[in-house]
């Protein structure tokens, strides 16, 4: 039978064929290179057939209910993954939006202090404009200060008159100087303030565009995560439908499975009986393959890759298209055709004495007949053509040795 895996466990299964070719690789000599990488090439190719075949016990609607699960579970995994990622910007952008805010609202304080500022540098400004006009008008009623101080110079009798004349003049001289430094002082800070208010407007305006992109942003992080949130509640409903699918289908196959088993020890006890009546029937050297085609899955014990059980794999799958002709392995004697529902159609044939014992060899997922029961054949003689029928992803053949009744590995009776 032909097996799929899924896209992960066939990535396993190539690294690991890929690991053993590599690892198991005796050093070859520069000539022999590129032969030696072909033959580990074919084997890796080898392997990566026979993984394929690995959903052989399975029907095609558990194999693909299982494949419906698989996705499922990959989509929500992948969708919660996007959900924590998108919450987690999201908390980013509202930690980020509180810190905006609260940036932009001291922004606006320090423009309102600065504006503030500035009213009260004006007003100072004023004051001393005020302060020095009224002044200017004291000194033109009263003439100039320095025409006073030679007036009085002019006119003093004695010196200690002169002296207090002079002085009056000087603090009159000295109080007009201190405000005009002071109106110069008052006036360089209003340059400063209003340069401050300036450079505070721009920060506002900064801090509103930050926090305006940012609302924006945490604006589209809400509908995102919204969104994430549908699909994932979209998806568990999608996994648990998939997951009731798989279920029904395990326990279709099960129920299958169990006929199956019961069918392989009716044919077991049938075979064993005609294993003691056996009679030779030329068949004295090995048998012949019943097709050219490669292994695809060998003969032995596996897991199942749904269901977990170990399982006999009773016979070797051979890759064979769709209606390859599938050749008598000895001179037998037909003995059953019927459908089966795991093994689809099959074909009995007795090929006597072999080796010392009663061998039978069966045909599995056959397309259709060419000979059929109580009908003797000959060595290579065409007794069916190979198919897909049954529990089968592809045509090959699924061919079994029954030996004394109980099957054996096809390939040690070539």
């Amino acid at each position: 039978m032909v097996r799929n895996f899924p896209a992960t466990t066939r990535q396993r299964i190539l690294a690991a064929a890929i690991a053993f070719a590599v690892a198991t690789a005796p050093a070859a000599a520069p000539i022999a290179h590129a032969d030696d990488l072909k033959h580990k090439k074919h084997k890796v190719e080898q392997r990566l057939k026979a993984a394929r075949a690995d959903l052989e016990d399975s029907s095609q609607a558990a194999s693909k209910a299982h494949r419906a699960l698989h996705t499922a579970w990959a989509q929500l995994h992948q969708a919660r993954a996007t959900l924590a990622v998108t919450r987690g910007k999201l908390v980013a952008a509202q930690a980020l939006d509180k810190q905006r805010q609260h940036e932009l609202v001291q922004a606006e304080v320090a423009l309102s202090q600065a504006r503030d500022d500035l009213r009260a540098g004006r007003e100072k400004v004023k004051e001393q404009q005020r302060l020095l006009a009224q002044m200017a008008s004291e000194s033109m009623q009263q003439a100039d200060p320095q025409l006073i101080g030679l007036w009085a110079m002019l006119k003093a009798q004695n010196p200690s008159d002169l002296t207090t004349q002079l002085k009056t003049v000087g603090n009159l001289v000295d109080r007009e100087t201190t405000a005009l430094d002071q109106l110069k002082t008052e006036r360089t800070l209003l340059t400063v303030k209003e340069r401050k208010v300036e450079d505070a407007k721009v920060q506002v305006e900064q801090k509103r565009k930050a926090a305006a992109e940012n609302l924006v942003l945490r604006q589209g992080l809400e509908k995102k995560a919204a969104e994430a949130e549908d699909t994932v509640t979209a998806l568990v409903q999608t996994r648990r439908t998939a997951q009731d699918a798989a279920l029904r289908a395990k326990h279709a196959d099960e129920r299958t499975l169990r006929k199956s088993k019961r069918e392989a020890r009716r044919i077991s006890r049938m075979l064993a009986a005609r294993a003691h009546h056996s009679v030779d029937k030329g068949n004295h050297g090995p048998l012949m393959r019943p097709v050219t085609g490669y292994v695809t899955s060998a003969f032995g014990w596996r897991r199942h890759p749904i269901y977990g059980y170990w399982g006999l794999h009773d016979g070797t799958d051979f890759h064979a298209p769709c209606g390859t002709p599938l050749r008598a392995a000895g001179n037998g004697r037909v003995i059953s055709e019927y459908f089966q529902s795991a093994w689809g159609n099959r074909l009995i044939l007795d090929l006597g004495r072999v080796r010392g014992h009663g061998v039978a060899v069966i045909y599995n997922h056959i397309s259709a007949y060419s000979a059929h029961t109580g009908q003797s054949v000959r060595r290579g003689e065409t007794v069916a053509y190979a198919g897909t029928t049954g529990w089968s992803t592809a045509c090959h053949l699924h061919f079994t040795v029954m030996v004394d009744g109980q099957p054996r590995n096809p390939m040690d009776w070539f």
